[in-house]
């Protein structure tokens, strides 16, 4: 193993690639982009199955299924890690070692502890981290506090979010940890507010100004599935932070039609939607119509080579995204998720997916009331009772 590196950094910055398959060719695709801008170069793809030139689309870079042994002989600056989510700490930690900086993609880790482990090593590393919460790389999120903090919608009372998605069958034996919460006898945690949807809970807590694990004060679960799983793909929690207000986040990968996730800032005077996939934000306020304004957005890759080559702030360190952890760790410790009975559930006719008649409508008065589904009047809704979160 080779020691920390260091040095100022120049571009174009070397990188390796964990994970180029599934959501990684997002990935690869980002880093050609950056690449054709002279800021990265893509030194070498860590797979435990080789990729080959079709599968990759052009002539590849250096492989290995070790990516502390690609590190070095790479002499790559950053490791983006694109892998299942138990395998994150760990090869974080082999980066870190190395002196290699890292976009992590979300979640961090499957739990509170594992979490702790892996920031308090890439710190004492002295080691960037950006975690790849995508959307708030949005410059809507600080247009969105700003108009929070002018008072535009009067005082805040709550925040909720909405996400209406679909996913086949098939989404959940994609992988051996797809739709699981352990497989041999590690955390997994892979239900929809921790992984597909987990930008809703994310982007919630963040426009509140709750993003330290000190911000969450109590948490509320209500977890349930309709398809042959061990994880949630109906779900939806409610968070009382330290600021005095709730966040409401809904999700459901069940949705009759599904659309695009949403989250919804309520004031005394007003609201404003922010729709984080497409940057559009919507200002309604007493005394105004309606205000729509569409934002850029910093992608995050980028940010951290700006941060390494220019001092640039990172937009979403591990601190970052403590109460989101605090989140997946509640998760993590309730009860597991509840079958829905079979009346409460339908097979598409001609699509390999199940839906639950009537969510979409739920998820939505979730993210507009701040309710639970079981406060909604869902018959299948099993209510949680509340727990306070320890920050100690």
């Amino acid at each position: 193993m080779t020691g920390p590196k260091t040095g100022p950094t120049s571009v174009p910055v070397p990188v390796v690639l964990a994970g180029a398959r599934g959501h990684g060719r997002w990935h690869v695709a980002n880093i050609r982009r950056l690449q054709a801008e002279g800021l990265v170069r893509l030194a070498g793809v860590c797979e435990i199955t080789p990729l080959t030139e079709e599968e990759f689309g052009g002539e590849l870079p250096e492989q290995s299924a070790d990516l502390g042994a690609l590190l070095d002989s790479t002499g790559a600056r950053i490791a983006v890690i694109c892998t299942p989510i138990p395998t994150h700490a760990d090869l974080a930690l082999t980066a870190a070692a190395r002196g290699v900086h890292l976009l992590l993609e979300k979640p961090p880790a499957p739990s509170y502890a594992e979490f702790g482990r892996m920031a308090d090593g890439m710190a004492e590393a002295g080691v960037a981290c950006q975690i790849g919460f995508q959307s708030l790389g949005s410059h809507a999120v600080p247009a969105i506090r700003e108009l929070i903090a002018d008072g535009a919608i009067g005082e805040l009372t709550g925040i909720g979010g909405a996400g209406a998605w679909a996913r086949e069958e098939s989404y959940f034996r994609r992988a051996p940890w797809a739709g699981r919460r352990r497989l041999n006898g590690a955390d997994v945690i892979d239900g929809a507010l921790t992984n597909p949807l987990a930008h809703a809970v994310a982007t919630a807590l963040a426009l509140g100004g709750t993003t330290a694990a000190d911000d969450v004060t109590g948490i509320e679960t209500e977890l349930l599935h309709a398809n042959d799983i061990e994880a949630d793909d109906t779900s939806c929690v409610r968070i009382t932070t330290a600021r005095g207000h709730r966040v409401t986040v809904a999700a459901t990968l069940c949705a009759e039609r599904p659309d695009d996730p949403y989250v919804v800032v309520h004031g005394s005077r007003g609201r404003i939607t922010f729709w984080y996939k497409q940057d559009r934000v919507l200002l309604q306020r007493a005394g105004h119509g309606p205000e729509e304004y569409v934002h850029g957005r910093t992608d995050l890759l980028e940010n951290l080579v700006a941060h390494l080559t220019t001092g640039a702030a990172l937009l979403v360190p591990p601190a970052a995204t403590g109460a989101f952890m605090r989140v997946v760790e509640e998760i993590r410790r309730a009860p597991d998720p509840a079958p829905l009975p079979d009346t409460a559930w339908r097979r598409v006719p001609g699509e390999d997916r199940r839906v639950v008649p009537g969510v979409d409508a739920l998820v939505a008065a979730a993210a507009d009331t701040l309710a639970l589904y079981s406060e909604l009047g869902a018959p299948w809704a099993r209510p949680a009772a509340p727990k306070e979160v320890s920050t100690r």
